[in-house]
Order: structure tokens, then C-alpha cells, then sequence
């Protein structure tokens, strides 16, 4: 499209979108919301930056094709089942790790973080991956 008011309106929203995702990221695995939604936000920040550009210029852009995202964020998904696994427990029961960091307090970091971040990723590539074939049909 090659719009100059979206490009310029692009970098802030992505901005936004991008700091929502992270929010709904971390919020998601104590309650609902979390990889899916942040994954999509992400995504859509993705999105806009092609309707701001011309999508060639996204496309050579990326760091990571978006199958590369897809297959991180299973590997992620997967490693999230193992613990459960190896410790004879029901399939994907949570395990919490709690670290305490000075000045801070405590931080639960735990298995249901680690599949929303796989999940996260995973629909990250997915958005782009349909983004890309719309704009290949035309």
C-alpha cells in the first residue's frame, strides 16, 4: 500500500499491540486469556506492518519464516508435556519453579508459562503464515 500516515501510524500501534501481547502472555497462565490471545496480537502487529509496506518488503525482512515459528512453538509445547511425564503424573500437570530475586521478590516461573509461550508463538506463525497466502492470491 505504501501509505505514509499508516507507516508512520504503524510504529506506534505495533508498539502497543506488541507491550498488550506480552501483558496478555504473562497474565495467561494464572488466569484465563494468555498464548492464544498474545499470540494473535503479536501477529496482527506482524499484519500491519505489511498493509503499511508493500508485503515484499515484509517477507525480506523476517528473521524467521513462519514455519520456523510454528515448529518452535510445538518444540516449546512439547518440552511443557516432559516434565509431567518423566515424573509418572498425570499428562501436562503444572510444575512450578519459584526463584527470588533481590530488590523484586518472588517469581513462579512453571510449565503452564512455557505451553502458552509455545501456543504464542505457534499462532504468531500461523497469522503470518495466512497473512502471506491472502497476499500471494492477489
Amino acid at each position: 500500500m505504501n501509505s505514509a500516515l499508516l507507516q508512520i501510524a504503524q510504529r506506534y500501534v505495533r508498539f502497543l499491540l506488541l507491550l498488550f501481547a506480552v501483558i496478555a502472555l504473562l497474565r495467561g497462565h494464572n488466569q484465563p486469556g494468555g498464548g492464544f490471545i498474545a499470540g494473535l496480537l503479536a501477529g496482527l502487529s506482524m499484519v500491519m506492518k505489511g498493509y503499511a509496506y508493500d508485503i515484499e518488503v515484509v517477507i525480506r525482512q523476517m528473521k524467521w519464516p513462519p514455519l520456523q515459528f510454528i515448529a518452535f512453538g510445538l518444540l516449546l509445547i512439547l518440552i511443557s508435556a516432559l516434565p509431567s511425564l518423566f515424573q509418572g503424573a498425570s499428562f501436562m500437570k503444572g510444575y512450578w519453579l519459584q526463584l527470588t530475586i533481590p530488590g523484586f521478590g518472588a517469581l513462579k516461573l512453571g510449565t503452564p508459562l512455557l505451553f502458552d509461550t509455545g501456543v504464542f508463538f505457534s499462532v504468531i506463525g500461523i497469522t503470518r503464515m495466512f497473512f502471506f497466502s491472502l497476499n500471494r492470491a492477489h
